[in-house]
């Protein structure tokens, strides 16, 4: 493999604010034409949960404690200072939520605003897709998603800040800001017009470069996501680019052999997005005999060195091979990132505390171990991958 050791401003840039601004074809100098950073609600206990009944409750209660308040400013003809003075603090108040009830904006509760979001690494959850109660929910997201912000398109997510490793990830659904710890943006293969129409996100000046650098007419877009994705997780890239991939969007370098570039990288994003229906990997269930009338406490620990996952004080999945734990999204491993995010914790905030802690591990156990047996498949599959690229 011949690697291009130039500047990295000699690199083709993926993305910047002037080819995103403009609506002009000719005047795009960057390879997608729109991208997104993730949705950020300032209240993700709120608009996010994994059971659905659980999420509409909460909704419901956030909508009419909202609205209420809009219903004293009109009556009472409150000023915003005066309105900020007697918000009910039983949920949680942003700048941004005060303005919009200042500004007298009522919210109407509709469950077809609830989607499916990649909130973290493998872990999706239902999303309340609604611009008053998220603050960083933008109509660019409706231009990558849908009107409903629940259309399919490949995507890829990084990140792109200071102090959190480099992450790249791959997701069809709308995402989170902190998909990959902080400072996650998407690039997405596709955008929509305000009819709905789906375009291509790749702009046709990027597609002249890659065909015009490989002479070849062939080159499709896909093939230039693809490949895309590849060189994201090539660990030369990488390291080569670690300080400048923590400050702005990512330049690709020009690789011999594109087409085994995009090949991998098809690969790679076929396990990340398809991850919940890839074989499971065969790990060891061990089974301790339970108490009568005892719930297992819930553990989720990962013994890097045993290569055992301990769910609870009576379940141990045995046999990670020792490459599933190389698959790392920043300072996890993908079998960590699930681990994490399906440990039982007390909410921080008080309403949901004491109305909505009602999340046990027990009732999601079995489903954990399937998904746990599939990432595992998908860690070592991508670290098998990302060996071919090394080399």
């Amino acid at each position: 493999m011949n690697l291009n050791y130039g500047d990295f401003y000699n690199l083709i840039p993926l993305a910047d604010k002037e080819t995103k601004a403009t609506n002009l074809e000719h005047e795009a100098k960057a390879v997608f034409k729109l991208f997104s950073f993730g949705v950020s609600t300032n209240r993700d206990e709120w608009v996010y949960d994994l059971n659905l009944n659980d999420l509409s409750f909460k909704i419901e209660l956030l909508s009419n404690i909202y609205n209420q308040q809009i219903q004293d400013i009109t009556k009472n003809s409150w000023s915003s200072q005066q309105a900020n003075t007697f918000l009910d603090y039983s949920i949680k108040w942003s700048e941004s939520l005060k303005s919009n009830a200042n500004n007298i904006k009522k919210v109407i509760f509709n469950k077809e605003n609830i989607v499916s979001a990649n909130y973290r690494p493998y872990f999706k959850t239902f999303y309340y897709t609604d611009f008053i109660f998220s603050d960083r929910l933008t109509s660019i997201h409706t231009q990558l998603f849908g009107k409903k912000c629940d259309q399919k398109n490949l995507t890829i997510c990084l990140t792109v800040h200071q102090q959190v490793p480099f992450v790249v990830q791959a997701t069809d659904c709308l995402f989170d800001a902190g998909l990959g710890s902080r400072g996650t943006q998407g690039l997405s293969l596709y955008r929509y017009d305000k009819k709905g129409n789906r375009m291509d996100n790749i702009t046709d000046w990027g597609l002249a470069q890659f065909q015009t650098r490989y002479n070849n007419s062939t080159i499709s877009k896909l093939d230039i996501f693809h490949y895309t994705y590849a060189v994201l997780h090539n660990p030369a890239y990488r390291t080569k680019y670690e300080l400048k991939l923590k400050q702005e969007f990512p330049r690709i370098p020009f690789y011999d052999d594109f087409h085994q570039w995009v090949n991998w990288g098809k690969q790679l994003m076929d396990l990340h997005i398809n991850y919940e229906t890839v074989q499971p990997y065969p790990l060891k269930r061990i089974d301790l005999p339970l108490a009568t009338n005892r719930t297992p406490k819930a553990k989720l620990k990962a013994d890097i060195t045993k290569g055992t996952i301990i769910l609870d004080d009576v379940t141990t999945l045995e046999g990670v091979p020792q490459i599933a734990w190389e698959y790392r999204l920043g300072n996890r491993c993908a079998l960590e990132w699930i681990l994490d995010q399906y440990k039982e914790k007390k909410p921080k905030d008080p309403t949901i505390a004491e109305k909505f802690n009602t999340y046990s591990f027990a009732d999601y156990k079995e489903q954990v171990i399937d998904l746990l047996q599939r990432v595992c498949t998908v860690s070592v599959e991508t670290m098998q991958i990302i060996q071919q690229i090394e080399v």
